[in-house]
This record gives structure tokens, C-alpha cells and sequence, in this order.
């Protein structure tokens, strides 16, 4: 009798079930997810390398971080199409796509002053705040002297192998403006980005998720970076830079009796613009 009466309630309760189809295509996307970042962890305690098999995703953890770091970003798995609002700044094949209404170099006593990407920082020895809501982007070669970019982990750009320094966020001493900073770098074509913001983190992250590799295009090398004493390069040696980079060159002179013939005085289009290769840059250059 009671088996009979639980029968009953059981088949109850199954009419009342509303059974749907599984969620097939649901799972189907999980499974297929594209993952397009690769890190390598290492263990602090032991200091070996272990590869984490979690979404096949692997993370190299530096001894001694800071646990003030957001999330890294992920790197970009093609380099897509730059918005009509943002132009690239870059050296050599790697790039940064940063807001037209950024300006270039706009820093005062080492300190940028507004949104802008900074190819060379004014050599002034003072101190001055960073205003709040500032963003920037330092674009450089070789070992950055004022820049921490120890690498925390390895991503990929593009396919291109490139060591990532976590973004942490520091009060100054001083001034008491938060500023946060993470940076990129590129071992393979010896290029460089540290992004800072007096935001919040989640911009610093945003900032360098915009670097790409465009094969087809090389920016504008910085004049001073290339020159000796604080001065610029003369005209024929950086005209020999643009051909190694595969670039052009066209010269304008003009006349200063303070500066030596032959030195260069500008360049156009500026530095770290990105231009196809083949294309001219004008240089100006002190007559004779």
C-alpha cells in the first residue's frame, strides 16, 4: 500500500517538472572558449617553474610582489583596427594606440602634466605633483633608467613573446596623488611601454592591452635618443637610422649660427609617429 501511494506521488511530481534541452550550445562555447594569453608560474617558495593547467593558462609569479596588483590584461590575438579617435605612437614594429586628444612629451620636471604619450622626458632635476586623472605612456628602447620593469609574468602580443611588470599603485610621499603603473616589454624588438595613471589601476591595464605589432608600419625614432652631451644627432646620422628602419628622408636647412652645421634641429612627422614603411620623414638640419 505504501509503495502504491509512493508511486504515485512520484510521477506527480514528475508531471509537474518542466524538463528542458540541454544547454548544448552553452557548453559547446565553454569548451571552444579561445584562450589568448600564455603565462609561465613559477614557485616562490621552491622557486620552480610549474605550468598551472587551469584554462590552459600559466602565471609566473615574482618573489616578493606587491599584493596591491590588479589583474594583467589580456594581450590581443590580432591587431585589429585602430578606432578613427585613436592614433598609434610607437619605435621600430611595436605600437600603442592612444587617444588623438593625447599630446606628445606634455611632462614638467619629469612629470606629465595631461593625458599623453612621452617618447623623451624634459631632463630637469625638480619635483612637481601629478595631477589627478592623468593618463600617460612612456614609449622607449633598451633599459629604461627611471622605470622598474622587472618582468612579474609572459604574455603574448600578436605572437610576439613579451614580459609583463604588474600594474601596483603607490600614494606619494609628498603630494599624497595616487598614481598607478604597469608596464610591457618586448625583448625581441627591444621596444618598451610603462603606462601610468593617477586614476586607478584599471586604466594602467587598459592602456597597454592597446599595444600591438604592425609588421607593416615603423615609427619615427626619437632625435635625442640618438644623439650625444643633450644634443641631437646630426641630419646624416639620422638619416642613416630611417634607412636601416626603411625609411626615407628628405632635408630642409635653415640657418643658426648657435648650433653646428649638419646637426639636426626637428624632425616630421614627430617621434614614434607610425608610418608605412617606405615613407618619408623631412628632417631639418642646420646649413653649412
Amino acid at each position: 500500500m505504501i509503495e502504491t501511494k509512493l508511486t504515485e506521488l512520484l510521477e506527480r511530481a514528475g508531471e509537474r517538472t518542466d524538463v528542458g534541452p540541454a544547454p548544448i550550445e552553452l557548453m559547446h562555447a565553454r569548451v571552444t572558449r579561445r584562450r589568448r594569453r600564455r603565462t609561465v608560474a613559477v614557485s616562490v617558495a621552491a622557486a620552480v617553474a610549474v605550468v598551472a593547467a587551469v584554462g590552459g593558462t600559466a602565471l609566473l609569479v615574482r618573489p616578493g610582489a606587491s599584493p596591491e596588483v590588479s589583474p594583467p590584461p589580456v594581450a590581443s590575438a590580432s591587431p585589429g583596427v585602430v578606432s578613427a579617435d585613436m592614433r598609434l605612437v610607437g619605435l621600430g614594429h611595436a605600437a600603442i594606440a592612444v587617444p588623438k586628444a593625447w599630446g606628445t612629451n606634455q611632462t614638467h620636471c619629469l612629470t606629465p602634466y595631461r593625458d599623453t604619450a612621452i617618447l623623451r622626458r624634459d631632463p630637469h632635476l625638480c619635483a612637481t605633483p601629478r595631477p589627478l586623472g592623468v593618463e600617460s605612456v612612456d614609449v622607449g628602447r633598451g633599459r629604461p633608467t627611471i622605470f622598474d620593469l622587472t618582468a612579474d609574468e609572459i604574455i603574448e602580443i600578436d605572437g610576439v613573446r613579451a614580459e609583463r611588470r604588474h600594474t601596483t599603485c603607490v600614494s606619494g610621499n609628498v603630494y599624497q596623488v595616487r598614481t598607478c603603473s604597469g608596464g610591457v616589454r618586448i625583448p625581441s624588438l627591444d621596444v618598451w611601454f610603462w603606462a601610468e595613471s593617477s586614476t586607478n589601476a584599471e586604466e594602467v591595464d587598459r592602456i597597454l592591452e592597446r599595444i600591438r605589432i604592425v609588421p607593416d608600419q615603423v615609427g619615427v625614432p626619437d632625435l635625442y635618443s640618438l644623439g650625444t652631451n643633450g644634443q641631437g644627432p646630426t641630419g646624416e646620422a639620422y638619416a642613416a637610422v630611417l634607412r636601416k628602419l626603411g625609411l626615407k628622408s628628405t632635408i630642409r636647412t635653415i640657418k643658426s649660427p648657435s648650433y653646428t652645421p649638419g646637426q639636426l634641429m626637428a624632425v616630421s612627422p614627430v617621434a614614434g609617429t607610425m608610418l608605412p614603411v617606405g615613407a618619408t620623414v623631412i628632417l631639418t638640419v642646420v646649413a653649412p
